[in-house]
């Protein structure tokens, strides 16, 4: 788990989260203006904490080409642009994620960074899971460009836990079940149209309901200038597996409110997070 983090002595009773939802391009600056519209948009309309999604920063043209945009970790334009946007807007931003230098010359950590709303880096996750795909023209092997993350990653916020999560992560429950009892998990990701139309929506509720805690999931959602076409449907569910708010396709933001009452009266009714046996 992450550390040097503070303890909220009693979680906030509600709290208003959004999920950004972007079509994310070959070009760093357009893609950083971009978040910065959705970022501004959301904290208008009350978000505390906004969750980018994976890539937002760069979708290239080929695999090798986010290495261009790489990033020692502390410090870069992306980096700054997100802690920048947190205390500008005094909002906690995670970053969906951003490719940072490996100890490798030919891979990147994907990695995801929170900053809170002083500006201030909260928590940091490199992506564990990494996606290999196979079918008909389309063909990904995150692998060959990407150094896996090894460790589970979560921060307090002003109203509970949030575990962190990237993408392929959510085919994985044990991932989330290492997390410990979260009141949010978040999956920024940029699944493809055929993956996404089939298990995305189906997933993000299972681990909501065997979490018995929201899930905020923020896409890539949109024909890319790549050429690639990612499934979008972004969306916040409920501790239930309720859909709270969804965005089809397009870029936009995803907002809703969580409320501590209903994890607690989900957790009361159906106690299925007391009764976990095999935890280790």
């Amino acid at each position: 788990m992450s550390e040097h983090h503070a303890h909220p002595t009693s979680p906030a009773l509600s709290c208003r989260v959004a999920a950004l939802q972007m079509v994310s391009t070959p070009d760093r600056e357009r893609n950083l203006a971009e978040a910065e519209r959705l970022i501004a948009e959301a904290a208008a309309d009350g978000a505390q904490l906004v969750l980018l999604p994976e890539y937002f920063c760069f979708m290239g043209f080929k695999d090798t080409d986010k290495l261009s945009v790489r990033e020692p970790y502390g410090d870069g334009p992306i980096q700054r642009f997100l802690a920048d946007a947190a205390r500008r807007h005094g909002v906690w931003v995670i970053g969906g994620t951003l490719p940072i230098t490996a100890p490798e010359a030919s891979r990147v950590l994907n990695t995801t960074l929170v900053f809170n709303p002083q500006g201030e880096e909260a928590a940091r996750y490199d992506k564990i899971h990494l996606f290999n795909f196979e079918k008909g023209e389309e063909s990904f092997d995150e692998a060959r460009t990407i150094r896996p993350g090894e460790e589970v990653r979560t921060f307090d916020a002003p109203f509970g836990r949030v575990g962190l999560s990237v993408c392929y992560d959510l085919r994985f429950p044990e991932l989330y079940r290492r997390m410990g009892d979260c009141a949010l998990i978040v999956v920024p990701s940029a699944f493809t149209y055929t993956t996404g139309a089939a298990h995305w929506e189906m997933l993000l509720r299972a681990r909501a309901v065997e979490n018995q805690c929201y899930v905020l999931a923020a896409a890539q959602g949109g024909k890319h200038e790549n050429g690639r076409r990612t499934w979008g449907h972004s969306m916040l569910i409920d501790p239930w597996g309720e859909i709270v708010a969804v965005r089809d396709e397009g870029a936009g933001v995803v907002a809703g409110n969580l409320e501590r009452a209903r994890i607690d009266e989900v957790r009361q009714s159906l106690p299925a997070w007391r009764h976990r046996v095999l935890t280790s």
